[in-house]
Order: C-alpha cells, then sequence, then structure tokens
C-alpha cells in the first residue's frame, strides 16, 4: 500500500473521530483548523491563514464564510488595503477553541496506537513533511 494512500486513510480516521465528538460544536475539522490558526496568529488576515494552514486561497475564503456566518469569526477590511480582510474570533468562536473536545478526542484516537515517545516522534514526523519543500529544477 502506497504512503500517499495510508496518509488518506489516516486523515478519513481523524476527520470521523473529529466528526463524532464535534456533533454539537458544528465545525469540522478544517474549520477547527482555521479557528485555531486565528487564535495562534497576532495580526490574521485571509492571506496569512492561507500561508499558517496551507489551504487553497478559495477554500479558505469558503471556510471563512461558513465560519462568518456561524458567529465564529468576524471578517473586515483591513486599513492598509482596502482588498484584504482581517479576521478574528468572536466570543462563540473562542469558546469552541476553550472546548477543544472534537480535537483532542480526533488526536487520542489517532495517536492511541502509539507509545508517547512514538507519538512525539510522529508528530515531529508529520510536521517535518509538511515543512517540507520540494527542490525546483
Amino acid at each position: 500500500m502506497s504512503v500517499g494512500h495510508k496518509l488518506h486513510r489516516v486523515s478519513q480516521i481523524a476527520d470521523e473521530a473529529f466528526a463524532a465528538a464535534a456533533a454539537e460544536s458544528e465545525v469540522t475539522p478544517r474549520q477547527y483548523a482555521v479557528l485555531q490558526a486565528i487564535a495562534d496568529s497576532e495580526r490574521p488576515s485571509q492571506t496569512a491563514l492561507v500561508e499558517k494552514t496551507g489551504i487553497d486561497r478559495s477554500t479558505l475564503a469558503d471556510i471563512v464564510r461558513r465560519l462568518v456566518s456561524k458567529g465564529l469569526i468576524q471578517r473586515r477590511r483591513t486599513r492598509e488595503d482596502a482588498r484584504a480582510y482581517a479576521v478574528s474570533l468572536t466570543d462563540k468562536g473562542h469558546a469552541i477553541l476553550r472546548n477543544q473536545g472534537p480535537a483532542k478526542a480526533a488526536n487520542t484516537r489517532i495517536l492511541g496506537a502509539l507509545s508517547r515517545g512514538e507519538q512525539a516522534q510522529f508528530e515531529a514526523m508529520l510536521d517535518k513533511i509538511i515543512g517540507w519543500t520540494a527542490p525546483t529544477k
């Protein structure tokens, strides 16, 4: 079985675990990741979120629209660039992140098969793969 397929299966398992735990929180794993990225950013903009999450621009714009409609974030034009949007969490968005239940449940489900040492190694390896950029020719 290919590495790509195995990663896809792990992603499916993580998404299923997150969905089961997040039934009441009304957010998807990607929406949760965007909320977390906003919380972790000093001056979050949609452009900065694309860079931070790796989610393509059009998909991120759709996620932001959904989060705005759910009342989890606010979006406004920046003063520096009228074409750009700054985003911020609402009280409801902060509450979703404080809960952290779905993310913890998904992490427990995925990482539960590994020892603590293996968990740290696995996360470090994932970070390394995510950060790696293939050289251009």
